[in-house]
């Protein structure tokens, strides 16, 4: 609860400190731009003062003004005087220039041919006439024409005699409104406006055309000369209300509330007093952005705080959890120190397991060569009634050519005792060959595989099959590519799977009348194939359980059922496939082996 109050407070300070500083950078730009625009409009005011004050000056030392003054009555010399100001006029481009004597009365002008000229009026009242007479030098002053009711600046200057005597004033009139067009509104302000003032308060040059000829000081007396300044005009008061100067402006700043006039706002009004006059330059301008300035402090106020709050938050919360995970950390040790020894025993029993393990997977391996090679051994025992058979028929034959080579020897006959040797070497040969591939097929595998021409395990095994008495009726087509057949592989292991599929093909067959077997080997991209077909009576219906251990079909004088799981596994681990299948084409089976291709022998 303490938390939740501190930083309400918190909060509520930073909101009022926000819109504080907003309100005072705010009325300092506002007032800034303002002095500047200030600035601008007295030194336009300077520069129209600066280019007519000496004109009244030159024209006073005109010679024909002089003799004008003298003799006010001859005709011909007030026409040439008259003609005079006309250029004069036009020169300078003013609107008025005219010559009064010393009375006040106008003897020539430049609009003395016009119904509302200035000849003969008397303006002896105007203050830059007795001004003039009074200094002997130039006067200025604003007021509304007595006949055109149009506002304009009168610069005047007395005209002396060669004797040093003033004679008269010539005086020249200038229209205000050009001051006024020059008036323009900065850009970052879209809400100023602009008044100039007269000692009395008076507007006689304004931004808004209603606030001309308004008085902006009611509390201060005007007198008759004022009230002659601005014939025939009402000189309405204008209604606004003072609000004071705010925090951290100059004295020349003030915000007040303009009522009434159909408008009503709250403006920061900023005087400036105009050079060689007795003018005051009013610039007011809407104190709206200073609400807006106001606002963006508030914004990044609220940002600020937030941004502070969410960062105490999150400090006071990661110290939280420093401190707690520092309590966990010193628990996480006695806990630590407490399993170390649990599983220090746990790892002396888990290295104890994996020996164990490593022990029984030898074990197992050395099991399974041990079974590969006893399946050798079995097949070898149920051919051996074959290998009887082809042993038995060449030594009968040597038998019986050794004995007709002695008869041949008693009679001398020795070209048919050299026949006779020839054959018995024949079949010897025969019979060491046989030999030879019984003894490979019995010996054990040995190193990892290489390449192999699949061509020759083939070979190897049909000799053996061959040998067997009960295939001597099968018809076996080996259809040998003349292309090494290169794969990934083990020459006795994959005789010994070719030897399985042999085997077990030709027991299928021997119920047939034509039993007949084939032998394909086929390109399939980046593997061989090796297809066996028979002819025979086909495999069940569930072809994958032919391949389970002690599977089998056939009497227990054919087999025990190790041959195809054993063949599967030793394939497996040549990283080839083997499977098993009823052919599509006819009776009997088809057992397809798939090995990967290799590019060169090794």
């Amino acid at each position: 609860m303490p938390y939740r109050i501190g930083a309400i407070a918190l909060l509520v300070l930073t909101l009022l400190l926000a819109w504080t500083l907003g309100g005072w950078v705010g009325y300092r730009e506002v007032e800034q731009e303002s002095l500047e625009e200030s600035f601008r409009y007295r030194q336009l005011v300077a520069n129209e003062l600066n280019r007519y004050l000496p004109i009244p000056e030159l024209m006073a030392e005109h010679p024909l003004l002089e003799e004008a003054l003298r003799q006010p009555d001859n005709p011909e010399l007030i026409l040439l005087a008259n003609e005079e100001m006309q250029r004069m006029a036009t020169i300078v481009g003013s609107s008025d220039v005219y010559l009064m004597d010393t009375s006040g009365l106008t003897i020539a002008a430049n609009n003395y041919q016009q119904n509302d000229s200035f000849v003969g009026r008397n303006f002896s009242f105007r203050p830059y006439f007795s001004e003039a007479l009074a200094t002997g030098d130039s006067a200025v002053y604003f007021a509304l024409g007595l006949m055109s009711g149009v506002r304009g600046l009168y610069f005047s200057h007395p005209i002396r005699g060669t004797e040093g005597k003033v004679l008269g004033v010539i005086a020249v009139k200038v229209l205000v409104h050009e001051l006024e067009s020059q008036w323009h509104r900065p850009a970052s302000l879209t809400e100023a406006e602009m008044v100039v003032l007269d000692p009395s308060g008076i507007s006689f040059l304004a931004s808004k055309s209603r606030w001309l000829y308004r008085d902006f000081q009611p509390d201060a007396e005007m007198g008759a000369t004022e009230r002659q300044r601005y014939p025939n005009r009402e000189l309405a008061p204008i209604q606004f209300e003072p609000l004071g100067r705010p925090w951290g402006l100059s004295e020349q700043s003030s915000k007040i509330r303009i009522l009434g006039d159909g408008h009503k706002g709250d403006y920061l009004s900023v005087r400036t007093e105009l050079p060689r006059l007795d003018w005051t330059l009013q610039v007011m301008v809407s104190t709206q952005p200073v609400v807006w300035m106001r606002l963006a402090f508030v914004g990044g106020g609220l940002a600020v705080f937030f941004g502070g709050l969410l960062t105490w938050l999150y400090l006071r919360e990661r110290y939280r959890r420093e401190a707690e995970l520092a309590l966990r950390g010193e628990q996480l040790e006695r806990s630590v120190a407490e399993r170390t020894v649990d599983l220090e025993r746990s790892n002396e029993k888990l290295l104890e397991e994996i020996q164990e393990r490593e022990r029984t997977q030898t074990e197992l391996r050395e099991t399974q060569q041990e079974l590969i090679q006893a399946a050798k051994l079995a097949v070898l025992g149920q051919m051996s009634a074959g290998l009887n058979h082809e042993m038995n028929q060449p030594l009968t034959a040597i038998q019986t050519y050794a004995r007709n080579s002695r008869k041949f020897l008693d009679k001398g006959a020795t070209e048919m005792v050299d026949a006779n040797l020839q054959e018995i070497v024949s079949l010897c040969d025969k019979m060491s060959e046989l030999t030879r591939q019984f003894k490979v097929f019995a010996r054990k595998s040995e190193g990892p595989p290489s390449v192999v021409d699949l061509c020759q395990p083939m070979d190897a095994a049909l000799k053996i099959i061959k040998a067997q008495t009960s295939s001597g009726g099968v018809e076996i087509h080996w259809h040998r590519p003349e292309q090494p057949v290169l794969c990934h592989g083990d020459l006795i292991r994959i005789e010994q799977v070719m030897v399985n599929l042999l085997a077990n093909a030709v027991q299928a067959v021997e119920d047939r009348e034509q039993p007949r077997i084939s032998i394909d080997i086929k390109d399939r991209g980046e593997h061989w194939q090796c297809v066996v077909r028979d002819n025979g009576s086909g495999l069940p219906g569930n072809s994958e359980q032919i391949f389970e251990p002690f599977f089998t079909t056939k009497s227990v004088k054919q087999g025990l059922g190790l041959g195809l799981s054993i063949s599967r596994q030793i394939v497996d681990a040549l990283g080839g496939r083997l499977t098993g299948n009823n052919r599509t084409d006819g009776p009997g089976a088809e057992f397809v082996l798939t090995l990967k291709k290799r590019e060169t022998m090794e």
